[in-house]
């Protein structure tokens, strides 16, 4: 799979002698027309990939899979093929380590336009996550102005925003 791109936290001056917890994650990328499945999460006023964590040895594959229906009720996923990678340094808040290390892999796919039941965890639900499709030039003008404006914005939005302007160049 291609290299997207590597970012790193400006609040991480170096790695050197730090202790690195590394995250796989996968992302679905759904288009239709100009359309994207987004997620919009109401805490951090932004518009994300669907996707997640990988549990412990789950299949890179199936993890998105499972990501996908879980956090859209997404239906009939089929057309699966390679995007790119992404890959962060964040500070890690935990003891267990002093940075995290996230690699997203991220997939493009179909689906049925009408999408089903969501099953969101407690944080997603407290963050006032929901899944949305939305025009894909409003969604990247909605995450700047975010980044421009907003003190909600979290760490993701920056990646999200890189992805959803190379998904609009190469799929739209």
């Amino acid at each position: 799979m291609r290299h997207l791109k590597t970012t790193v936290h400006p609040d991480l001056q170096h790695l050197d002698d730090k202790i690195i917890f590394k995250r796989n994650t996968a992302r679905a990328i759904v288009v239709d027309g100009e359309d994207i499945l987004l997620l919009y999460t109401e805490r951090y006023h932004d518009y994300t990939i669907p996707g997640g964590g990988l549990d412990d040895g789950e299949d890179m594959i199936a993890g998105m899979v499972r990501e996908l229906e879980e956090e859209t009720g997404a239906k009939n996923i089929h057309g699966i093929k390679p995007f790119g990678i992404f890959e962060e340094f964040r500070p890690w808040y935990k003891d267990d380590a002093d940075v995290m290390h996230m690699i997203s892999y991220c997939y493009t796919c179909k689906i049925d336009r009408e999408l089903g039941e969501t099953n969101y965890e407690d944080y997603e639900i407290k963050n006032g996550m929901k899944a949305v499709w939305m025009n894909i030039h409003e969604a990247i003008a909605h995450n700047e102005q975010t980044i421009a404006k907003s003190e909600k914005k979290g760490m993701s939005i920056e990646r999200e925003t890189y992805l959803l302007h190379l998904i609009a160049k190469e799929m739209i």
